[in-house]
């Protein structure tokens, strides 16, 4: 294991619990957790009800979901993405997509929660958006949707399909579509935090989930953790039909780019989305697919909306 390796599978270990310090205290390095012996369970078939799946009010980060918006360069340029996802299906089957990147912050979860709101906004049949971050998950917090039984419960055995499953409660009123926008859109949050993700992503359960929920959805898309830090995107991929990988515009060395590629060499890429970019070059200029506005520029952008409102 190279040393950039193991840097960046610890600084996306211990982001997020590490210790607000001052410029005078040195933090205690945590001890390295022994991942449990892990016994796969048994495979269970199960079948959906899709009127049965539980229902909570989600109050999703207006910020985080340009595609919300009725118009804008944020829901632009995700239309932009669902139309060549859209031909990618004509040319090979394609139903599961595994949302990617090689490193930590480069915009790989905003990608997939608007990819999946767009498809859902733009169909009625039924879309699946799964947080396959099990280490360190954040699509439950932009959905505003409860993180307690998840895909690492499933994976261990803890629990079945039907209650890893949830939707938007129907809560819009009258001048509010907000309900009507998500009610096709079903997700699965990670659940429990686990130390030993790999394993439970590489097995055959997995697998076995995908082939499950299929019949019952017309797109389903998987966040993934970067694939440069932990090995977990690249077990997940076997079961996806396809991957998008994601870089951020003036922060993604090309090389990891290059390795992000290199590591899904057995799978089927799509493309890459080139985040944060606030001028896209001109055609031709760059070898990537997309370009789209970050997260922050779309959370300043719904806020002049809102202000120009008043």
């Amino acid at each position: 294991m190279s040393r950039i390796h193991e840097a960046l599978q610890r600084a996306y270990l211990e982001r997020g619990r590490m210790p607000i310090l001052s410029d005078f205290q040195v933090a205690e390095p945590e001890p390295v957790p022994v991942p449990p012996a892990f016994d796969e369970p048994p495979l269970v078939k199960a079948e959906i009800d899709i009127e049965d799946i539980a229902r909570n009010a989600w109050e999703p980060m207006l910020e985080a979901f340009p595609t919300l918006a009725d118009r804008g360069a944020g829901v632009e340029q995700f239309r932009s993405l669902r139309s060549h996802v859209y031909q990618a299906r004509y040319e090979t089957p394609l139903k599961t997509i595994l949302i990617a990147s090689g490193m930590p912050s480069e915009g790989k979860s905003f990608v997939a929660a608007n990819l999946a709101m767009s498809l859902a906004r733009n169909s009625i049949h039924n879309i699946l958006l799964i947080d396959g971050d099990l280490r360190r998950p954040t699509l439950h917090t932009r959905l505003g949707a409860p993180n307690s039984v998840g895909l690492a419960d499933y994976l261990e055995g803890n629990a079945e399909l039907p209650d890893i499953l949830q939707r938007d409660r129907d809560h819009s009123k009258e001048g509010d579509s907000s309900g009507k926008r998500i009610g096709n859109l079903t997700f699965i949050c990670s659940g429990k935090s686990t130390d030993h993700s790999t394993e439970l992503v590489a097995g055959e359960r997995m697998k076995e989930l995908i082939k499950s929920v299929s019949p019952y959805f017309d797109w389903i898309v998987i966040d993934a953790p970067p694939v440069l830090a932990v090995t977990d995107a690249v077990e997940i991929s076997r079961a996806a039909d396809a991957v998008i990988l994601v870089a951020r515009s003036g922060r993604t060395p090309y090389e990891v780019a290059q390795r992000t590629q290199t590591a899904f060499g057995s799978s089927r890429i799509l493309g890459y989305v080139l985040n944060d970019v606030n001028d896209a070059p001109k055609s031709g200029s760059y070898n990537y697919s997309y370009y789209y506005r970050s997260e922050s520029e779309a959370g300043d952008q719904t806020k002049r909306a809102k202000d120009n409102g008043r």
